[in-house]
Protein backbone atom coordinates (compact mmCIF):
# COMPACT_ATOMS: atom_id res chain seq x y z
CA UNK A 1 0.00 0.00 0.00
CA UNK A 2 1.40 3.47 -0.70
CA UNK A 3 0.98 6.25 1.50
CA UNK A 4 -1.59 8.92 1.05
CA UNK A 5 -0.53 11.87 -0.74
CA UNK A 6 -1.71 15.03 0.76
CA UNK A 7 -3.17 17.69 -1.83
CA UNK A 8 -1.61 20.50 -1.64
CA UNK A 9 -0.92 24.39 -3.07
CA UNK A 10 2.30 25.94 -3.09
CA UNK A 11 2.26 29.40 -1.96
CA UNK A 12 5.00 32.43 -1.40
CA UNK A 13 6.16 32.06 1.93
CA UNK A 14 4.93 36.14 1.98
CA UNK A 15 1.49 34.96 2.53
CA UNK A 16 2.01 33.10 5.68
CA UNK A 17 1.27 36.48 7.43
CA UNK A 18 -1.85 36.31 5.76
CA UNK A 19 -2.89 33.06 7.36
CA UNK A 20 -1.37 34.28 10.54
CA UNK A 21 -3.85 37.20 10.56
CA UNK A 22 -6.96 35.22 10.09
CA UNK A 23 -5.52 32.78 12.93
CA UNK A 24 -5.26 36.02 15.17
CA UNK A 25 -8.73 37.44 14.48
CA UNK A 26 -10.21 33.79 15.41
CA UNK A 27 -8.34 33.86 18.19
CA UNK A 28 -9.45 36.79 19.45
CA UNK A 29 -12.87 35.78 19.13
CA UNK A 30 -12.49 32.84 20.97
CA UNK A 31 -11.60 34.30 23.69
CA UNK A 32 -14.20 36.84 23.46
CA UNK A 33 -16.45 33.98 22.76
CA UNK A 34 -15.48 31.50 25.29
CA UNK A 35 -15.75 34.81 27.93
CA UNK A 36 -19.34 35.25 26.99
CA UNK A 37 -19.89 31.41 27.96
CA UNK A 38 -20.97 31.18 24.17
CA UNK A 39 -19.74 27.53 23.63
CA UNK A 40 -20.63 26.91 20.08
CA UNK A 41 -18.80 30.21 18.83
CA UNK A 42 -15.49 29.46 20.75
CA UNK A 43 -15.66 25.93 19.81
CA UNK A 44 -16.07 26.76 15.89
CA UNK A 45 -13.90 29.57 16.26
CA UNK A 46 -10.86 27.11 18.14
CA UNK A 47 -11.54 25.29 14.63
CA UNK A 48 -10.93 28.18 12.26
CA UNK A 49 -7.94 29.65 14.28
CA UNK A 50 -6.53 26.15 14.75
CA UNK A 51 -6.46 25.84 10.93
CA UNK A 52 -5.40 29.16 9.85
CA UNK A 53 -2.49 28.63 12.14
CA UNK A 54 -1.62 25.30 10.63
CA UNK A 55 -1.74 27.31 7.25
CA UNK A 56 0.26 30.29 8.60
CA UNK A 57 3.50 27.59 10.14
CA UNK A 58 3.01 25.28 7.03
CA UNK A 59 2.98 28.25 4.11
CA UNK A 60 5.90 29.72 6.39
CA UNK A 61 8.11 26.78 6.81
CA UNK A 62 7.42 24.61 3.37
CA UNK A 63 5.74 27.16 1.09
CA UNK A 64 2.77 24.66 0.79
CA UNK A 65 -0.79 24.34 2.19
CA UNK A 66 -3.70 21.67 2.41
CA UNK A 67 -5.84 22.20 0.16
CA UNK A 68 -7.47 17.75 0.58
CA UNK A 69 -11.21 17.75 1.25
CA UNK A 70 -10.30 16.38 4.52
CA UNK A 71 -8.77 18.89 7.10
CA UNK A 72 -7.17 16.06 9.07
CA UNK A 73 -4.94 15.94 6.32
CA UNK A 74 -2.93 19.52 7.44
CA UNK A 75 -1.99 17.62 10.21
CA UNK A 76 0.27 15.45 8.68
CA UNK A 77 2.07 18.46 6.61
CA UNK A 78 2.44 19.78 10.35
CA UNK A 79 4.40 17.17 11.40
CA UNK A 80 6.49 17.42 8.85
CA UNK A 81 7.45 20.52 9.61
CA UNK A 82 11.51 20.22 10.89
CA UNK A 83 10.93 22.16 14.07
CA UNK A 84 10.93 20.67 17.55
CA UNK A 85 7.26 19.94 18.72
CA UNK A 86 6.02 19.40 15.32
CA UNK A 87 5.12 15.90 15.78
CA UNK A 88 3.28 16.67 19.76
CA UNK A 89 1.45 19.99 17.63
CA UNK A 90 0.38 17.79 15.24
CA UNK A 91 -1.37 15.50 17.24
CA UNK A 92 -2.65 18.86 19.26
CA UNK A 93 -3.96 20.24 16.01
CA UNK A 94 -5.69 16.50 15.43
CA UNK A 95 -7.66 16.93 18.78
CA UNK A 96 -9.26 20.34 17.13
CA UNK A 97 -9.60 19.40 13.86
CA UNK A 98 -11.43 15.81 15.00
CA UNK A 99 -14.45 17.77 17.10
CA UNK A 100 -14.86 20.34 13.62
CA UNK A 101 -17.86 17.96 12.64
CA UNK A 102 -19.67 17.46 16.57
CA UNK A 103 -19.25 21.53 16.38
CA UNK A 104 -20.24 22.49 13.00
CA UNK A 105 -22.63 19.83 11.71
CA UNK A 106 -24.32 17.75 13.91
CA UNK A 107 -27.64 18.98 15.98
CA UNK A 108 -26.14 19.00 19.76
CA UNK A 109 -24.72 22.68 21.13
CA UNK A 110 -20.84 22.44 22.16
CA UNK A 111 -20.75 21.97 26.09
CA UNK A 112 -18.61 24.14 28.24
CA UNK A 113 -16.52 20.70 28.52
CA UNK A 114 -16.45 20.92 24.89
CA UNK A 115 -14.77 24.19 24.97
CA UNK A 116 -12.72 24.28 27.53
CA UNK A 117 -10.66 21.28 25.92
CA UNK A 118 -11.05 23.37 22.45
CA UNK A 119 -9.45 26.21 23.75
CA UNK A 120 -7.07 25.26 25.43
CA UNK A 121 -5.39 22.81 22.92
CA UNK A 122 -5.99 25.91 20.38
CA UNK A 123 -4.34 28.43 22.17
CA UNK A 124 -0.96 25.58 22.89
CA UNK A 125 -1.16 25.94 19.15
CA UNK A 126 -1.57 28.82 18.35
CA UNK A 127 1.10 30.19 20.71
CA UNK A 128 3.82 27.93 19.24
CA UNK A 129 2.72 29.21 15.69
CA UNK A 130 3.10 32.51 16.95
CA UNK A 131 6.83 31.62 18.38
CA UNK A 132 8.00 29.98 15.40
CA UNK A 133 7.21 32.63 12.66
CA UNK A 134 8.62 35.55 14.58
Amino acid sequence: MTPKETKVREESRLAASDYLKKATDNYEQMIVAYNAENWNAASTLAVQCAISSADAICVHHRGVRSISQDHLDVCELVSLIALEGAAEKAKQLRKVIARKNMVQYESRSARRTDADEMVKVTTRFYQWVLENLR
